[in-house]
């Protein structure tokens, strides 16, 4: 079977498009990857996202990210020299526009809609994954984890960092198993909006500004105060929850920003590693995916928080790219969807049962 996920994640830079071929066992092998990076006006606007933006809006910005995955889709076919003949269906994660998994009723919103991909592409589409697992009792994310126990599981005990926009955490048992999973804080999201504010960049290329800078340690105590990051799992969190105005209620931030961004930077770092340690019971190593995975400084943050004892390797060096992962995950998603495969979620987000993730949307 042969699949394309498509992955545009929190921190709004554009679209991952993935070709997968899975073999008898479902284990998929990735042999073509796009990235179609967002307009920044298109950035700017999702960004800009918030729970006063109008209706028209919201279904505007749906309908028109339709169109950016149809394009990706194009893109990535004329790439591999694929055919649709050859392509199952599109498994289609979206773009998060809301998450509010405590909320009552809980909410999601992943925008970019499948009918009008379906239609675009002239492939099915399987889509709506998060909607199931808050409508099974869960918090909706990660869905990572089991995807990273198929994939880069093993004999050992492994945590599996993805860093995006929010950073993620799987503990992946020995012999495999997805053991837990949840979201552990800011991933990019912060240190790129520094980057857009003091350096008119899209992000701080290898980290390389925060390095020059000091780490302000009484502004990060601050930072780690909040009481999200001594909340047991299961839980997850939207982008918004750890945004610029969450950093801004702060007092007493560091006088230069390169010190910010420094702080920021051992943020991540930080409650990624106490993550490790308080739920990852020791693992082996530790597997950092994602863009964070391009961030050298962060990497070598990370593997001096961990202190040489877990080490710290990217995904690259196990056989498969880090930007690729996630798109590569919502791949193997979709093609349990088509085969009516329940993904147990139980232990990760707090799902009653194992459930059929998503919806199908005919060609």
């Amino acid at each position: 079977m042969r699949m394309i996920g498509l992955m545009s994640g929190t921190s709004l830079d554009g679209v991952d498009a993935v070709m997968a071929d899975f073999d008898a066992s479902g284990h998929p092998r990735p042999c073509g990857h796009v990235h179609s990076p967002y307009s920044a006006e298109l950035a700017t606007a999702l960004r800009n996202i918030n729970a006063d933006s109008p209706l028209a809006h919201l279904l505007a910005l749906d309908a028109r990210l339709a169109g950016v995955y149809a394009a990706a889709v194009e893109s990535l076919l004329h790439a591999t020299g694929s055919t649709r003949r050859e392509v199952s269906a599109i498994a289609l994660h979206g773009q998060t526009l809301w998450h509010a998994p405590l909320a009552d009723p809980p909410v999601t919103c992943q925008a970019g809609d499948p009918s009008r991909l379906a239609e675009a592409t002239g492939l099915p589409v399987v889509a709506d994954f998060r909607q199931r697992d808050l409508a099974a009792g869960g918090v909706g994310a990660p869905l990572a984890p089991v995807f990273h126990a198929a994939l880069l599981g093993g004999e050992q005990r492994r945590c599996v960092v993805n860093v995006g926009g929010v950073a993620n955490l799987s503990v992946l048992a020995a012999g495999g198993r997805a053991e837990a999973g949840f979201d552990t804080g800011p991933g990019n999201a912060l240190m790129d909006a520094g980057a857009r504010r003091y350096l008119d960049s899209a992000f701080d290329r290898d980290g390389a500004w925060a390095a020059s800078g000091q780490v302000d340690s009484a502004f990060l105590a601050r930072l780690l105060a909040d009481p999200y990051f001594q909340r047991p799992p299961p839980k997850s969190l939207d982008v918004s929850t750890f945004d610029p105005h969450w950093l801004d209620a702060h007092a007493g931030q560091p006088a230069q920003p390169v010190d910010r961004q420094a702080t920021l930077l051992a943020l991540t770092a930080e409650t990624i590693a106490a993550a490790v340690e308080r739920w990852g019971g020791g693992p082996r190593d530790v597997v950092i995916t994602g863009g964070g995975a391009a961030n050298t400084a962060l990497c070598r943050a990370l593997d001096h928080r961990l202190g040489g004892e877990r080490p710290l390797k990217t995904s690259d060096e196990l056989g498969i790219p880090a930007l690729q992962v996630e798109a590569l995950g919502f791949a193997w998603l979709g093609r349990a969807t088509l085969l009516g495969e329940p993904v147990d979620l139980t232990a990760i987000t707090g799902a009653r049962r194992p459930t059929v993730l998503g919806g199908i949307y005919p060609a």
